[in-house]
C-alpha cells in the first residue's frame, strides 16, 4: 500500500499561501489538501474557487479538494476548473451522492466521499465503486486545530476490511488532530492518505516533520503487517 501525506492549508499562513505552498511541496507534500468551507454545513467559512485558482498557480502537487458544503453538485464544476484533482464531497450534504460522484468523474477528476465521524460507513456502501478515495472525518469538521476522536480508528478498520473483502482499490483518507505521535496507528489502522494541519504547519520545520511522520508510519505498519482485513 502506498501512503501520502497531505498537509492542509487551512492551518497555513494565509497572508502567504504562495510561499506555504511551496514550502510544504519542498518539504515532500505528496497532495496538497483544500478546505472549503460554507458556514451553512459547517460552522465557518474559508475560500471559494478563486483561491484554488490562485493555489493552483502556485502549486505542482495534486490539489486535495474537500467540499464541505451544502449541495455541492452545484459547485463542483467551478472548482474542477480552479485546478482541483481531488474532489470530495459530503454524504450528509447532497441527496443525489451517486449523481455528484458521477459528475466529478465526468471532469476527469478523482472523486471522493466523505463522512463525519457520527456518520455510519453504510451512508457510502452503495457508492464504493465509483469512488476513488473515502474521507474519514477524525473531528467534526469546522475548524483546525482539534483532537484527534480515538473511536475513529475502529471506523477506519471496519471500512478497509469491507474494501479489501470487496477487492476494491480505494484509498481511506483520514482528516482532523493528526499528528507525528499518532500517525503511526492511524495508518495502521488502514488509512493511506493522512491529511495533517497544525501537525505540520505549526511546527518549526515542516520537512524534518513530514519525514517523522512517514518514518513513524514506515515504523508502525512494519510492526502490525498493515491494515487489519
Amino acid at each position: 500500500m502506498e501512503y501520502y501525506i497531505a498537509p492542509s492549508l487551512l492551518s497555513a499562513d494565509f497572508g502567504r499561501l504562495d510561499d506555504e505552498v511551496r514550502a510544504a511541496e519542498k518539504a515532500g507534500a505528496d497532495l496538497l489538501h483544500v478546505d472549503v468551507m460554507d458556514g451553512r454545513f459547517v460552522p465557518n467559512i474559508t475560500i471559494g474557487p478563486s483561491v484554488v485558482a490562485a493555489i493552483r498557480k502556485a502549486a505542482t502537487a495534486p490539489l486535495d479538494v474537500h467540499l464541505m458544503i451544502l449541495e455541492p453538485e452545484r459547485y463542483v464544476d467551478d472548482f474542477a476548473k480552479a485546478g482541483a484533482d481531488i474532489l470530495t464531497v459530503h454524504a450528509e450534504a447532497t441527496p443525489h451522492l451517486q449523481r455528484v460522484v458521477a459528475r466529478i468523474r465526468e471532469l476527469g477528476k478523482k472523486a471522493g466521499v466523505a463522512l463525519n465521524p457520527s456518520t455510519s460507513l453504510s451512508a457510502v456502501e452503495w457508492v464504493l465503486t465509483d469512488v476513488d478515495m473515502v474521507l474519514l472525518m477524525s473531528v467534526n469538521p469546522g475548524f483546525g486545530g482539534q483532537a484527534f476522536l480515538p473511536s475513529s480508528l475502529g471506523k477506519i478498520e471496519l471500512l478497509r476490511s469491507q474494501l479489501t473483502r470487496a477487492g476494491l482499490d480505494v484509498d481511506i483518507q483520514v482528516d482532523g488532530g493528526i499528528k507525528a505521535d499518532n500517525v503511526g496507528e492511524v495508518a495502521a489502522a488502514g488509512a493511506n492518505v493522512i491529511v495533517s494541519g497544525s501537525g505540520i504547519f505549526g511546527t518549526s520545520d515542516y520537512g524534518k516533520t513530514i519525514a517523522l511522520m512517514k518514518q513513524n508510519i514506515r515504523k508502525t505498519v512494519g510492526k502490525t503487517g498493515g491494515a487489519k482485513a
